[in-house]
């Protein structure tokens, strides 16, 4: 996508690529200085299934009513 919407300020209007240049040099930088989070297994099993029972989970009766 070439074209900026609105103001073409800020991290969103930017392309793709520089988007990704630019948050991959922020999480090495984490790395380096340790303060990035890394995940176990137990984490991420867990993330996994919270993220997984969000999906299915049944809609309310506020969203079904019309």
């Amino acid at each position: 996508m070439s074209e900026a919407k609105g103001r073409g300020r800020g991290f969103a209007s930017m392309d793709r690529e520089k988007q990704r240049l630019i948050a991959s040099k922020g999480g090495r930088a984490a790395h380096q200085v340790g303060s990035a989070h890394e995940w176990n297994s137990d984490e991420a099993r867990a993330a996994g299934r919270k993220g997984g029972a969000t999906n299915r989970r049944a809609p309310s009766r506020s969203e079904t009513a019309s």
